[in-house]
């Protein structure tokens, strides 16, 4: 007669199979962890890059603001283009409110 038992696993082994298993989703955990950070932190350069140039884009076109709406510029293209001229004192009329 024999009979065809299967051996019961020793007492430790269960306890090793799930150890086992705990560090292994761990480790993959870990490593998605890591690789969701890397894609968040590139994605965080590229924004800061684009914050980069937007800034000096701004700063030029302030500049060139100034630029086209300084007195001197403006007293010239009047005086050139329109024919314009500063009155003197005698024609200036003084009207009442």
């Amino acid at each position: 007669m024999s009979r065809a038992f299967a051996k019961p696993l020793p007492g430790g082994s269960l306890l090793m199979l799930a150890l086992f298993i705990g560090v292994l989703v761990s480790a993959i955990a870990v490593s998605y962890s890591s690789h969701w950070n890397r894609q968040l932190l590139n994605a965080l350069y590229a924004e800061l890059s684009v914050r980069d140039k937007a800034q000096a884009e701004w700063g030029r076109l302030i500049l060139e603001q100034s630029t086209w709406t300084a007195h001197n510029r403006i007293e010239t293209l009047a005086s050139e283009q329109l024919s314009m001229r500063i009155p003197e004192p005698a024609e200036v009329q003084m009207v009442a409110p």
